[in-house]
C-alpha cells in the first residue's frame, strides 16, 4: 500500500540522494542503538542573585552522581552499572539502560565556593550564587 509512517520523510520511490533523509537516518541509528545518550537535560533559571540549575537524572542514586569544578567548567556526571547478579537471561526485551552520561557548564560568572547541591525525585538541583561585581571605589585626587 502506501508508506504511511507518520513524521518521517519517505522518498523511497525516488532513487535520488536526499541529504536530509541521510542525516535523519544517521541520527536515528546513532541514538536508537546506544543505551545511554551522552547528554543530560537541564534547565537554568535566573533567580536574581543566583542561578538555579535543574538536571534530569532519573533512576540514578545520589552516590552515582558526581559534580566537579575545574577551570570555570562545572561537570555533572552520573554512571549506572549493570547488576551482574541476574544471570538467568530470561529477558524478552531489556530497555533499562546502564552506562554513564555527563555534561559541562560554564561557571565563570559563578561564586563556585557557594554552590549548593540537592537531589530529589530524579532531579539534581544546584543553587549557584553569582559573583559580586567589583565596583571600584571612587576617590578624588588632589592637585599639587
Amino acid at each position: 500500500m502506501f508508506e504511511l509512517i507518520p513524521f518521517e520523510r519517505t522518498m523511497r520511490h525516488l532513487n535520488t540522494f536526499d541529504p536530509f533523509r541521510e542525516m535523519e537516518n544517521i541520527q536515528r541509528s546513532f541514538f536508537s542503538n546506544s543505551p545511554v545518550t551522552s547528554m543530560l537535560r537541564a534547565d537554568v533559571s535566573d533567580k536574581g542573585d543566583s542561578y538555579l540549575l535543574e538536571a534530569e537524572l532519573p533512576g540514578f542514586k545520589k552516590e552515582d552522581i558526581s559534580i566537579d569544578i575545574e577551570n570555570d567548567c562545572l561537570t555533572i556526571s552520573a554512571s549506572r552499572k549493570q547488576d551482574s547478579e541476574d544471570k538467568s537471561g530470561n529477558y524478552i526485551k531489556r530497555e533499562r539502560f546502564y552506562g554513564s552520561c555527563s555534561r559541562c557548564f560554564d561557571v565563570s560568572g559563578i561564586n563556585t565556593d557557594g554552590i549548593e547541591a540537592s537531589y530529589t525525585d530524579g532531579v539534581l538541583s544546584l543553587n549557584m550564587p553569582k559573583k559580586q561585581e567589583n565596583i571600584p571605589a571612587s576617590r578624588r585626587l588632589e592637585i599639587r
